[in-house]
């Protein structure tokens, strides 16, 4: 599905991305973490074509993601960021149909009409009653909501994520992810996602990519990933990694007080 390889990226002729390289599978919860820094977001930008990379090569269903035309790239890929809203003027109903531009003509209209698709993703999402209310007289948790909304109803087959849990509480944190994990699920969606809870991204992601200072550590499993010896070494800081009781999933407890020089084994009870 997407295949990357070498990618290499500089601002101001300082490195941010360096010999980076992945391959998400169709269907797969892929999440990319790291400090930050390490060029989480730069990568993300570059697999949405949003920008050039320098060197290397990012390949999209066989296809160089460069050679799509930017409304054909909409119809295969969402972006979700942490506001990616309008930011006054448009209601809810309004900004979930411009999830359906990419496949509008030149006039604005699309043959057919997605009047009943919009209906269905608003009534999705629990916005059905807030399809009247301007974007700006929501809360944050609403907000991301209908930014995902939006994206459902462009129907992608790829959907990327840049932190979109930054600023929401625990509540609509986990609102959010499961919303997304039962659209990936029932769709066959492939996700790729910024992420800077790791204990989100271990419950979430099937595989990881932890970047630092610009390359990658390692890819795996979130178990094979998150151990408290790397995680010591990327993060500076040292954590018990714990089975979630439930799914099973690993979970970092921070130790506190302990530093990165700290000596000292880095401890897992799992």
């Amino acid at each position: 599905m997407i295949r990357a390889s070498g990618v290499e990226k500089s601002y101001q002729g300082e490195a941010v991305l360096r010999g980076v390289g992945l391959e998400v599978r169709a269907g797969e919860a892929f999440g990319i973490i790291g400090p930050n820094g390490s060029g989480k977001t730069t990568l993300l930008k570059l697999l949405s074509g949003l920008e050039t990379a320098d060197a290397g090569e990012i390949v999209l269903d066989g296809r160089p993601v460069g050679s799509y035309k930017r409304k054909e790239l909409a119809r295969w890929l969402a972006v979700l960021q942490q506001d990616a809203l309008p930011p006054v003027g448009f209601t809810v109903r309004e900004v979930v149909e411009m999830g359906r531009y990419p496949f509008q003509n030149w006039l604005g209209e699309e043959p057919g009409g997605e009047a009943g698709r919009i209906d269905s993703v608003l009534d999705c999402m629990g916005l059905t009653a807030f399809a009247d209310r301007p974007v700006e007289r929501l809360s944050g948790g609403e907000r991301q909501r209908v930014a995902l909304a939006k994206a459902m109803a462009q129907r992608p087959r790829v959907l990327l994520l840049d932190e979109p849990t930054t600023y929401l509480d625990i509540g609509y944190q986990m609102q959010l992810m499961n919303l997304i994990r039962e659209w990936q699920q029932g769709s066959s969606l492939t996700v790729v996602a910024v992420l800077h809870d790791l204990n989100l991204a271990a419950m979430y992601c099937d595989r990881l990519l932890l970047l630092d200072g610009g390359r990658p550590v390692c890819v795996g499993t979130p178990r094979e990933v998150l151990t408290p010896a790397r995680i010591q070494d990327v993060y500076g800081a040292q954590a018990t990694v714990v089975r979630h009781p439930t799914t099973g999933a690993p979970q970092m407890l921070l130790e506190p007080g302990a530093a990165a020089t700290t000596s000292g084994k880095p401890s897992s009870i799992i």
